[in-house]
């Protein structure tokens, strides 16, 4: 039986979300762990087994990795009131205990009550209780300005009517943390915007104002040499001394920028090792086929490959850029996401250090044949339906206060992702385990 005719706002809603949803899919670019430095003993040796779920793929096609605060292993659903939020950001807070703040864009009206055009990021301090990641009190819109652009055209002319942000990361940097997001470009159709995230929340004001940014107070766009239409899930990361770039592009060929402080960008750094990192792309990435595609993912984090309390450990020799990428897969009229980590070396030119030969699952997701099927599927079509869960990863932090950018492996991070569009949910991990199998440069003849 057919659908109900949607209302004529709801028409407008749908019609917003899928020209961004239709634009990323279909937009194709150009056509052992690691040994420290101070000794010969592979990190690898210290690090647990994975151990295989109920719902989980064959052990050689994956690496399960399992909660550490949960007894099941299994993760943590975020629960933001009742409310439909999907692309959730964690991190800790700043001065209260085992408290976190979460933020996610909002599925619920008021988008379609305002014409489907309005687009919110909300946000609260949740604990972990009864099961799930909880907001203690009602979430909040976060005050993030709307921006004007008008420079859309053609098929995609519908997203000049777009008021407000998508898809924002969280993060910590160095020493603050900031939110990226897309919304109307001055440059291009849609950007990427940068903000110092404590000006957006309830962050104790005598401690940061002193210490603030100028530059990203208020929101800043980013920038790359030669802009495409609808720009999405960039990523920023510091090097050595904290100098801070933008990385556009992981797949087909990467592209990074050095930023300076007025916003301004350098040229793209990527060709400097283009043919090094090639070779060890095609080692180790998997290969889009048809309806496929790579792109990155989450924010950056800087991971020293050593335990902390390894006072051998030479920091500065071992430390590397950490960025989770995604193998997405759109068959059937649904997506599924396979999360790989790509280490990069965090002096110029950035070449990339190693890649992990297999997709990260978390425990708990639905294994095969049970992902979303589409609602129009008649009964023929259910019977061979064989696709995972979808769950992309859109958040990397780590779990304690106070680490910021740089962790060990023994450290715990918080990935959050959303479920089929749907809800949304976070695991804890230590960063050692997301790591195993990874496949390094250096080792390629």
């Amino acid at each position: 039986m057919l659908a109900k005719r949607p209302t004529p706002l709801i028409s407008f809603a749908l019609l917003l979300s899928i020209s961004l949803l239709v634009y990323s899919t279909t937009r194709y670019h150009e056509k052992l762990l690691p040994t420290s430095h101070h000794s010969g003993t592979a990190v690898a040796e210290h690090l647990p087994v994975p151990t295989v779920g109920h719902l989980s793929p064959a052990p050689y096609s994956h690496n399960e990795v399992r909660s550490v605060s949960r007894k099941d292993g299994q993760y943590w659903p975020i629960d933001f009131g009742g409310l439909g939020i999907i692309n959730p950001n964690i991190i800790p807070h700043l001065n209260k205990t085992e408290v976190w703040i979460v933020v996610g864009q909002r599925l619920d009206p008021p988008s379609v009550a305002y014409g489907g055009q309005w687009s919110v990021e909300i946000s609260c301090e949740a604990t972990f209780r009864e099961g799930a990641l909880r907001c203690l009190e009602k979430p909040e819109i976060l005050p993030i300005s709307a921006t004007y652009g008008g420079k859309c055209t053609g098929d995609i002319s519908i997203l000049n009517m777009n008021v407000g942000p998508h898809d924002a990361r969280v993060f910590y940097g160095p020493k603050n943390p900031f939110i990226m997001y897309g919304t109307n470009s001055q440059f291009t159709c849609f950007g990427q915007w940068m903000q110092d995230f404590r000006s957006l929340v309830a962050w104790p004001v005598a401690i940061w104002v002193a210490s603030a940014d100028t530059h990203y107070v208020v929101g800043k766009e980013l920038q790359r040499p030669h802009p495409g239409p609808v720009e999405k899930n960039w990523f920023v990361f510091w090097d050595a001394v904290g100098d801070m770039y933008i990385h556009h592009d992981i797949s087909p060929k990467r592209s990074f920028v050095k930023v300076e402080k007025d916003g301004s960008i350098g040229e793209d750094l990527s060709p400097l090792i283009a043919d090094d990192d090639a070779k060890c792309m095609a080692a180790y990435m998997p290969i889009p086929g048809k309806d496929e595609e790579l792109h990155q993912a989450t924010n950056s984090l800087s991971i020293v490959l050593c335990r902390r309390a390894d006072t051998e450990c030479n920091a500065d020799a071992n430390t590397y850029i950490m960025h989770i990428y995604q193998h997405k897969f759109w068959h059937g009229f649904h997506g599924v996401y396979e999360p790989y980590i790509v280490l990069f070396k965090r002096t110029a030119p950035f070449g990339i250090y190693g890649l992990t030969k297999k997709p990260l699952w978390f425990h708990g997701r639905g294994g095969p044949g049970l992902g979303k099927i589409p609602d129009f599927y008649d009964l023929e079509l259910r019977k061979t339906w064989d696709q995972s869960e979808m769950m992309y990863v859109t958040s990397m932090n780590w779990k304690e206060p106070g680490r910021n950018y740089v962790g060990y492996l023994d450290d715990v991070l918080m990935l959050g992702f959303g479920i089929e569009d749907e809800r949304s949910a976070v695991i804890d991990v230590t960063a050692g385990d997301i790591l195993k199998d990874l496949g390094l440069c250096s080792e390629l003849k």
